[in-house]
Order: structure tokens, then C-alpha cells, then sequence
């Protein structure tokens, strides 16, 4: 059970991969059913696609872990990629499964031990974007002495010479 806790993460990273990473703050653009459909099928599908460029990546090298391979490097070169419109066709002959994608990959990987994830889960309020202590007045009484000084001149102030 424990294990399988731990493990709850990689799904919780796949939803923040795409709303995060990929939607990059942004909302969808649509105004209709119809085209919010394509907009969640289209980003489940580069995802996908994603994720087998990296299944595919890491089957190049024995003993890695999918862990290890960063979502935001494998997005930004295919992005690179799909910009520049290098290396997408590739030459005559076997099928180079790394690829530009994979090799931007396999040269920013994760560290191969990572730390465990043992804070439990808390559930933020939905309506407020501020944490649950915000707003609360300190434990011990504060206070504050303000002195000002004020001036009045009799004739305003004295124009400034121009130099």
C-alpha cells in the first residue's frame, strides 16, 4: 500500500503535465462543445505522442527509468523541432527511434535516485487563491506611532530657477 502511494504521483504528474506544462496557464480557446472536445482530444494526443517518444527513448538505453525523463524537455524539443522543421524525416534505412527529441532527452535526464514523496495530501480552497492562515492578525499585538510634519508657506513655493 505504501508503495502504491507513492506511485499515486505519476498520475497526479501526467494531469499536471498537461494543464501546467503544456496549457502553460492558459484556458481553452473554444466557445463550443464541439470544439472543446478537439482541444482535450488534441492535447491528449500530443501527450501521447509525447510519451511514446520517450517509451521509445528509453528503450535505447537498458535499465532506464521512465522516471527519469523530464516531460518539459521532451515538450520544448519537440516543439523546437516541429519550429525548425530539422530531423523530422528521417534517412534511408532503420528507423532511428531516439531522434532529435530523444536526444535532447537522454542529455537532460532526472537523477537517478529521487527523493520519496511522504507529505500527505491537503486539499486547497477552491474559492480563494490564498492559503488558509491568510489574513489572520499576528498572535501579538503590534504597535505603530506615525508622526508627520506639515508645512504651509505663505506665498507657495519659490519658483526654481532655469538653468
Amino acid at each position: 500500500m505504501i508503495t502504491l502511494y507513492h506511485e499515486r504521483w505519476q498520475s497526479e504528474t501526467t494531469y499536471f503535465s498537461i494543464k501546467a506544462t503544456m496549457l502553460d496557464g492558459r484556458l481553452l480557446r473554444s466557445r463550443s462543445l464541439e470544439g472543446i472536445d478537439q482541444e482535450v482530444y488534441a492535447l491528449l494526443t500530443t501527450y501521447q505522442a509525447l510519451i511514446r517518444a520517450a517509451a521509445d527513448t528509453a528503450c535505447t538505453r537498458p535499465g532506464l527509468d521512465m522516471d527519469r525523463i523530464s516531460f518539459t524537455v521532451l515538450l520544448s524539443s519537440a516543439a523546437d523541432t516541429v519550429v525548425s522543421a530539422t530531423g523530422i524525416l528521417s534517412p534511408a534505412g532503420p528507423t532511428d527511434l531516439t531522434g532529435t527529441i530523444g536526444r535532447a532527452v537522454l542529455d537532460a535526464l532526472h537523477p537517478t535516485r529521487r527523493r520519496h514523496r511522504i507529505k500527505p495530501r491537503t486539499r486547497k480552497n477552491p474559492t480563494s487563491k490564498y492559503g488558509p492562515n491568510a489574513g489572520q492578525h499576528p498572535t501579538t499585538s503590534q504597535n505603530y506611532t506615525v508622526r508627520t510634519t506639515v508645512t504651509f508657506f505663505e506665498h507657495g513655493l519659490a519658483n526654481r530657477s532655469r538653468r
